[in-house]
C-alpha cells in the first residue's frame, strides 16, 4: 500500500497520523470493515437502496440482471452494461449487437466476474458483494452522461465533482456545494445542474450515518437520478489539483469521525 501510494502521491502516507483525504482512505482500507459499505457497494442492492429512500424515480431502469450473460442478447434498446461487484467495468452498447459482437462482450463479462475486484488495492468492501452483472437503460444519448459525484463528511454534503467525457479525454473539476469552482480554477465545465439542490439533500439522506461517503448522481432532463456509492474515491491514489484539497478534504473527515 505504501508503494503504491509513494508511486502516484511522491510520498509517503501518515499512517500514524492520518491528516489527509488520500491517506484517510488508505486508513479506511486496511482497517474499516463496516458490513453496511458491502452492501452499498453492491450495485444492484445500492439502487434498491435508493429507491426505497428517495422512491424509485431517482434510479436508472435495469433492464435486464444476472450472473452471466445468456447466449443472444436479451436487450431490445440501448444500454449500459455493468458489473455489479466493481468500478471502471462497464460498456456503452448503443445498437443491436451482431452475433460477433455479443460473442466478444459475453467473453468480457466473464472476465469481470472470474474473481472479485478491488484485491490488488486493498479495497475491503468490495470482496463479499455478489459477482453478477446488471444492464440499465442508456441515459445521456451519444456521450455518457455528465457524473455529479458528491461528497458527504458526517450526513453533510459539501462538495461536488464534476467528471465529463468519461470514455475519452476524462477530466474532473471540484466545486463547493454552492457550485464555486476550485479546482481547476481555470478550466471550463458545465454550469450548475438545475437538480443540485435536490442531489444534495438526496446524498445527505443516503450517506447519513457514515463519517465520510461519496454519493453520484446524473441529470437527465433536469431530473436527478443516483448513480453508484463509492466509499474509497480514486483508491486514495489518485492526486487532487492542489495539496489544500486533500488536506481540507481530510479536515472534514476527521471532524466527522
Amino acid at each position: 500500500m505504501q508503494l503504491t501510494y509513494l508511486w502516484r502521491h511522491g510520498r509517503m502516507a501518515n499512517l500514524d497520523d492520518p491528516v489527509r483525504f488520500t491517506e484517510l482512505v488508505q486508513m479506511r482500507k486496511l482497517f474499516d470493515r463496516d458490513p453496511r459499505m458491502v452492501v452499498l457497494s453492491d450495485k444492484i442492492a445500492a439502487k434498491a437502496a435508493a429507491a426505497d429512500l428517495l422512491g424509485a424515480e431517482w434510479t436508472v431502469p435495469t433492464l435486464w440482471q444476472g450472473d452471466v450473460l445468456p447466449p443472444a442478447s436479451p436487450l431490445s434498446e440501448p444500454a449500459m452494461l455493468k458489473a455489479r461487484h466493481g468500478c471502471n467495468q462497464y460498456r456503452a452498447i448503443r445498437t443491436a449487437p451482431t452475433r460477433k459482437e455479443w460473442a466478444g462482450l459475453r467473453k468480457l463479462a466473464d472476465k469481470w466476474t472470474a474473481q472479485p475486484y478491488g484485491f490488488w488495492l486493498d479495497e475491503w468492501c468490495y470482496r463479499d458483494v455478489p459477482r453478477g452483472l446488471l444492464a440499465e437503460k442508456m441515459i445521456g444519448g451519444d456521450t455518457l452522461p455528465v457524473d455529479y459525484k458528491i461528497y458527504v463528511f458526517g450526513g453533510v454534503a459539501t462538495h461536488v465533482q464534476v467528471h465529463q467525457d468519461r470514455a475519452g479525454d476524462h477530466r474532473w473539476i471540484l466545486h463547493d456545494r454552492d457550485y464555486r469552482q476550485l479546482v481547476p480554477s481555470n478550466a471550463e465545465g458545465p454550469k450548475r445542474p438545475r437538480s443540485l439542490n435536490a442531489m444534495l439533500e438526496a446524498a445527505e439522506t443516503l450517506a447519513r450515518g457514515f463519517s465520510f461517503a461519496r454519493v453520484d448522481f446524473y441529470e437527465l432532463d433536469r431530473t436527478p437520478l443516483f448513480g453508484e456509492f463509492c466509499f474509497y474515491p480514486g483508491s486514495g491514489l489518485d492526486p487532487f489539483a492542489a495539496d489544500w484539497v486533500d488536506e481540507e478534504l481530510g479536515r472534514l473527515w476527521l471532524g466527522s469521525l
